[in-house]
């Protein structure tokens, strides 16, 4: 067994771990937004913590042994390292500053507020349209880098692989946060919404 083979077991690992906890993240989003009570709120948030730090682990884990593996065996031939390595280093942040902080102030929320239906200022963060279309295109773009770490094209297909991710996850958001926030408004009476 080689550092090498230990590597790309651990960046393997990593992706895994990433796609697990965003995908929980998005889980809840799309929940949160047919949430009826504080209760539901909750417990969906709830799974926020535990993801988020599944998230930040298996990205760190992916991260380092990515890079490892690019500066011993890849170097600067592979051209799609540089398009993925900048998609990753625009992503992360992302999960961290917009989509985990909106959770977690969320979380909070409903851990301050009273039990019962959800008040109207509740509704409106459970249902914050930004956590789920983000979630989509970070989904998307992860497995953008995916398919760029197993297919490892030029540069010019790489930056248009990552476009193409984006613009499919951005769709993908929209068209999810279109169809949750129908059925979110089709069950709720117009006096439980205001």
């Amino acid at each position: 067994m080689t550092t090498y083979t230990l590597a790309l077991f651990a960046h393997i690992v990593g992706a895994i771990g990433a796609f697990i906890g965003v995908s929980v993240w998005l889980f809840a989003a799309v929940a949160l937004r047919r949430a009826q009570s504080v209760g539901q709120v909750r417990a969906l948030t709830g799974l926020i913590q535990p993801s988020g730090i599944l998230t930040i682990i298996s990205i760190l884990l992916l991260g380092v042994a990515g890079f490892y593996m690019a500066i011993t065996v890849w170097g600067e031939r592979a051209t799609w390292i540089i398009v993925a390595t900048i998609s990753f280093l625009l992503l992360a942040p992302f999960g961290a500053v917009v989509i985990d902080r909106r959770l977690r102030a969320l979380a909070k929320a409903a851990a301050t507020a009273l039990d019962g239906p959800l008040p109207a200022s509740l509704a409106a963060q459970a249902q914050d349209p930004l956590v789920g279309i983000g979630l989509s295109v970070y989904i998307a773009v992860l497995l953008g880098i995916v398919f760029l770490m197993t297919t490892k094209p030029t540069l010019l297909d790489s930056i248009i692989a990552i476009a193409l991710a984006t613009a499919l996850g951005l769709a993908s958001g929209l068209l999810l946060w279109g169809v949750t926030s129908a059925r979110s408004h089709a069950g709720v009476t117009p006096r439980e919404r205001g």
